[in-house]
């Protein structure tokens, strides 16, 4: 207790900061490893960051499904994997060419599906870039046939503020739980 109106004072790290304090915050932690985790962002930033400490703990072979609505920071969470994965260059959405490739020590497949129908991307032969590198799908919902482990599957919701997202992640694989944990451990803060 602090003594002023009985309250107990709060000792979390990063409280008083306010909101947006430089660091995304999780809603509910996971626990055990392959939990599910909810994150809130409440800038670009934090966006790219969650993205970075995803992106360095995936491997070849790993897919990140993206879905949410237009607008809600697909492509900034990708550029932030792609980043952690050590792939160079800007990053921008494939909307036109649908599949982009990021050389590094492990390639990127950045795959956007918005344009396309479901029944057009079977016929894209996406099962191929699955197993060369990293492959992350936005609008994944339009390919279920792939959606398999090991998968990180993440859906990005709009929050309070206009830059501030919710995200949610699933992770089925070792390679995706990986790097779910060690977002819970070392990349959050909690509220």
């Amino acid at each position: 207790m602090d003594g002023a109106g009985g309250r107990r004072a709060d000792r979390r790290r990063g409280a008083g900061r306010g909101r947006g304090g430089g660091r995304p915050h999780h809603a509910r932690a996971a626990g055990r490893r392959g939990e599910p985790l909810t994150i809130r962002t409440h800038n670009e930033a934090e966006t790219l960051r969650v993205g970075r400490v995803l992106g360095s703990r995936l491997r070849t072979g790993d897919l990140v499904a993206l879905t949410g609505e237009l607008g809600t920071g697909k492509t900034v969470l990708a550029r932030g994997i792609a980043a952690g994965a050590g792939a160079g260059g800007y990053m921008a959405s494939p909307t036109f060419t649908l599949v982009r490739e990021y050389s590094g020590p492990v390639p990127i497949y950045h795959v956007d599906l918005f344009r396309l129908d479901p029944s057009e991307a079977a016929d894209l032969g996406l099962e191929e870039v699955l197993e060369r590198g990293i492959t992350v799908i936005e609008w994944a919902e339009k390919a279920p046939f792939l959606l398999r482990p090991p998968m990180l599957r993440v859906t990005m919701l709009f929050a309070d503020g206009p830059d501030e997202r919710v995200l949610h992640l699933e992770a089925a694989g070792e390679g995706p739980a990986a790097a779910v944990t060690a977002l819970a451990v070392v990349g959050v803060e909690t509220d």
